[in-house]
């Protein structure tokens, strides 16, 4: 392994556990709660009625049984749809690949519309420190207001203004460095992620958008250009990779001495990392 590790990888379950139960239900994040992910990753979009809710497509098309954009339905109409495996497994079948949801869930709640206020909630009552990673979804026609409502959210639940970025249990993940820039306007000491699905040439040497200390590479970026993580690292930045799902790629991920997998098996990769 090239660098000491002072702390241990940090495994954050994508979507929750995405793999074992619809991505981005309660019924996943439960699951990836249960089993030990250090981290639960969502995206959040704004409804029309103004509510943070987790949903990854800018249409409900692929994950309910719904149609439409999320920015176009109210709260009510995104409750009232389901977003539990019928959805998910049509999504898998259409790529030749069949999930074999372990949970199978039989509360409504479990797949129902999940709102970024329940998802605060179940990790205020885990039991133990979960941390958060809340990824801004742009472009969307409601722009900054997105970052206003989420810090609005944070605050009623005190998260808004950490002592200082080591300690906060959120962090803001986007790949709009302006999305970023707005937290860090609002709230300084919130820790931000700049995701990145490939290396602009002003950004190879390491340098991330003015204030980011965290760096959100994809797999295929480290893949390609394994050296892209030591210039990162001397740069003085964190680096959280995502999707990590198969055991060569926690190796890899390992060998480069990265700080955070973001995965949709966080059981399977804490196995892999012997935890």
């Amino acid at each position: 392994m090239t660098h000491a590790r002072q702390h241990p990888i940090q495994v954050v379950a994508h979507r929750g556990a995405s793999e074992a139960a619809p991505e981005h239900t309660l019924a996943a994040y439960r699951k990836a709660i249960e089993d030990g992910a250090d981290a639960l990753e969502c995206d959040v979009r704004l409804t029309a009625d103004g509510h943070l809710v987790c949903v990854h497509d800018r249409r409900v098309n692929r994950t309910s049984n719904g149609r439409g954009a999320v920015s176009a339905l109210e709260l009510a109409d995104l409750a009232a749809l389901d977003f539990g495996a019928g959805r998910t497994r049509a999504f898998w079948r259409s790529r030749d690949e069949e999930p074999d949801w372990e949970v199978r869930p039989e509360d409504p709640e479990d797949t129902s519309v999940l709102t970024l206020e329940r998802l605060l909630e179940l990790v205020a009552d885990a039991g133990r420190r979960v941390e958060l990673a809340i990824e801004t979804k742009h472009p969307t026609r409601w722009a900054g207001q997105v970052e206003e409502r989420l810090l609005v959210l944070l605050k009623r639940f005190g998260l808004d203004a950490p002592a200082s970025a080591d300690q906060s249990p959120v962090r803001v993940m986007s790949f709009s460095a302006r999305s970023l820039h707005r937290v860090r306007a609002a709230s300084p000491t919130l820790p931000t992620v700049y995701l990145m699905q490939f290396v602009s040439p002003r950004l190879r040497d390491g340098r991330l958008p003015a204030g980011v200390r965290i760096a959100g590479p994809s797999l295929r970026i480290l893949r390609s250009h394994p050296g892209y993580v030591e210039r990162l690292k001397q740069a003085g930045h964190q680096v959280h990779v995502w999707t990590v799902n198969e055991p060569e790629d926690v190796d890899l991920c390992v060998e480069l001495g990265v700080d955070a997998i973001i995965t949709n098996r966080p059981r399977a990769v804490l196995r892999r990392l012997g935890r």
